[in-house]
């Protein structure tokens, strides 16, 4: 996936530094370390767009990313780091919340969560937060090349079991190591932003 034109616009902590260019807009949410910004840099094919770190919870502001001038990838702050002090975390909180509950242009939320193992207490309270707010959901497994191939199907059981998933909401396998799952998280957020993406850049 090649694009000529990506920048982060703005980082915003209130509605009102939010971009109104009425593009569509794609959020990325997940806990600290679940691998939020190598995926948006897997997805856009730039190694140093979002800022990836060996300290969970340095995303601190929802971060616009605009993709050419027809979308924007939101990558909000992640939740669960316990070094994060509880002032921090309220503060974060009321920041996606504001978002996902007033924000017109906000299409769809991918949900990361970890491949290798069950999703935490925080992941289920994320999860059921958006079903109660009916926003569309993707959930994105990451980190799947650390598991075996005949680890799938358990895993796959037992992510959308603890999630007690929506059976209209998808579950996809991804690796910023081996590019799996590329073109099918494109495809789910081609679908929910109504643009035609993918098959424009491999042309």
């Amino acid at each position: 996936m090649q694009f000529s034109d990506i920048k982060l616009v703005i980082s915003a902590v209130d509605p009102k530094q939010y971009p109104t260019d009425g593009l569509p807009e794609i959020a990325l949410s997940g806990r600290s370390n679940v691998g939020k910004s190598s995926l948006i840099n897997t997805l856009l094919s730039r190694k140093g767009l979002a800022r990836t770190s060996s300290t969970p919870g340095k995303t601190q502001t929802l971060n616009f990313y605009n993709i050419a001038n027809r979308l924007y990838f939101v990558d909000v702050p992640g939740y669960g780091y316990a070094k994060v002090s509880k002032k921090q975390r309220e503060q974060f909180g009321h920041i996606i919340e504001t978002y996902l509950q007033t924000r017109k242009q906000m299409k769809g939320v991918v949900l990361l969560v970890d491949a290798r193992h069950a999703p935490t207490s925080d992941d289920v309270s994320m999860y059921n937060y958006l079903k109660y707010y009916e926003v569309p959901t993707l959930v994105v497994a990451t980190k799947v090349d650390k598991i075996k191939r005949g680890q799938r199907v358990k895993q796959t059981k037992l992510i959308i079991s603890a999630l007690d998933m929506d059976p209209n909401d998808e579950l996809i396998f991804f690796s910023s190591e081996t590019k799996e799952g590329h073109d099918a998280v494109w495809r789910w957020i081609e679908q929910r932003s109504q643009l035609t993406i993918l098959d424009e850049t491999k042309s």
